[in-house]
């Protein structure tokens, strides 16, 4: 693996067709207002947005949400990261762990203890679940979420982006 330097940018309105076209670029569809939202979200407070820069090129996003949907995240006041997305050329270089160790160390700037993640449970994210337990980041004991709400045992859902298991890590 190819270690690369990057950059995280704070996203800015100026920034939303560079956000639409890199979601594009991953086959990553969003609703039309999706990154509208975000950052209309990032202004009040509630949301920040990143930008990923190589030396050259822009090579992904993610964002911290500071008021999180997921039950456990919002009663213990956890922030999450989400939406962790690398371009395909660009992955296996490093630059989701350079992704996630920028929002730690916002997160534990602004005071925070803990940070939270979730991740799917298709193979499509076996990469990804790698990656966070090689990080430190640990299940929250929960079970498996579907849109941040707990799954019941019997339940049926579908394996899609939505089915995610919850992982927390101290900071």
């Amino acid at each position: 693996m190819q270690l690369e330097k990057v950059k995280l940018l704070t996203a800015g309105a100026k920034d939303l067709s560079l956000l639409t076209d890199l979601a594009n670029e991953m086959r990553n569809e969003k609703d039309v207002d999706y990154f509208e939202v975000l950052l209309q979200l990032q202004k009040e407070g509630l949301r920040t947005v990143y930008i990923a820069k190589n030396i050259s090129d822009y090579v992904g996003y993610c964002l911290v949400n500071w008021s999180p949907k997921y039950g456990l995240y919002k009663r213990l006041n956890i922030p999450e990261i989400q939406d962790l997305n690398v371009l395909p050329k660009f992955r296996r270089r490093g630059i989701g762990k350079a992704m996630i160790e920028h929002c730690e160390k916002v997160v534990k700037k602004r005071g925070f203890k803990h940070i939270g993640i979730g991740v799917g449970l298709d193979a499509s994210f076996g990469s990804a679940q790698r990656l966070y337990v090689k990080m430190g980041y640990v299940p929250d004991g929960n079970g498996v979420t579907y849109d941040r709400i707990n799954v019941r045992s019997g339940e049926m859902r579908p394996i899609d982006d939505d089915l995610s298991l919850m992982l927390v890590k101290d900071i």
